[in-house]
Formats: structure tokens, sequence, C-alpha cells
């Protein structure tokens, strides 16, 4: 598994980006912690809703494997409030790629140039700050979470 520039076992590059509610979120302020980052390419598309409120809804399981999740799209921090709001999540915080426009997406090779957006991808970092997991999607598939607590839970 990789993309065009990170693979399996490489060092995850280290980034801030605002959450929905204009707070600063460092990956490198996670160390302890694995992390997933769940890139989607779009608010207020129908199967970007549904991959965040999985992540939202599955909230306390991924705590309990000492995972911290994120939603990461390039839409800007307003338009993640209002989403958010509108998708009444409660714990999963949904950070803004916005300015430099997909600016982590690129560092991570999963920008989609002529789309201006992202790939659908799961990313998941280990304690240490290692990509541990990669896996992009089809754009119209809504990532399957058991795939993602299974290979958690075998690790």
């Amino acid at each position: 598994m990789e993309t065009k520039t990170l693979k399996i076992n490489d060092k995850a590059i280290d980034f801030t980006l605002k959450d929905q509610n204009g707070e600063n979120v460092s990956l490198s302020k996670l160390k302890g912690k694995k992390v997933l980052l769940s890139f989607h390419p779009l608010a207020w598309t129908s199967i970007c809703a549904e991959q965040m409120k999985d992540c939202d809804k599955n909230f306390e399981k991924f705590e309990k494997l000492n995972v911290v999740p994120f939603g990461i799209s390039v839409d800007s921090i307003p338009c993640k409030l209002a989403w958010a709001k509108s998708l009444n999540l409660k714990r999963l915080k949904i950070l803004s790629d916005f300015w430099p426009h997909g600016d982590v997406a690129k560092l991570y090779g999963i920008f989609r140039e002529k789309d201006g957006f992202s790939e659908r991808a799961n990313i998941i970092i280990d304690e240490n700050g290692k990509i541990i997991f990669i896996k992009i999607y089809p754009i119209k598939e809504v990532p399957d979470l058991n795939e993602i607590f299974d290979f958690l839970n075998n690790i």
C-alpha cells in the first residue's frame, strides 16, 4: 500500500490544520496515539457524509484502540463547521486543508490536481509517527471501517 509519495513504514509528515471550530490540530502533538486520517473529497456530498458519520459513530471504538480519527478535506473552516452541525457530529474533528489549497493531501500524495480535491483515503499512523496503513478507495465508495478495525485489532 502506498501513495504517490508515501508508503508503509515511512515517517508521517507533520502538519497543523484547523478543525471545524478553528482549533489547531498538529500531528506532532499526538505522539503516543495512533491517528486515522480519513481523507474525503468534499463536504456536502452523500458519500463523504456517510464516511464522516461512520467515523463519528465509531469514535469510542477508536478510543479503545488508542486511535484519534480525523476527517480531512479541502473545504473551508466555515463550511466544515456548518457541515459538522448538519451531520450532527458529536466528537469527530474534521480538518480544513483549504489553504494552501490541499497542501496536506499533496504532502501525502493523494491530491487530485485535475479535480482540486483529495482521493478518498484512510491513512493510519502509529504511536511513533510511522505510517502503518494506507488505502485509497474509489471516489464513489464509502470506506468500510470494519477493515480498519480488523487491521487495528491484528497489529
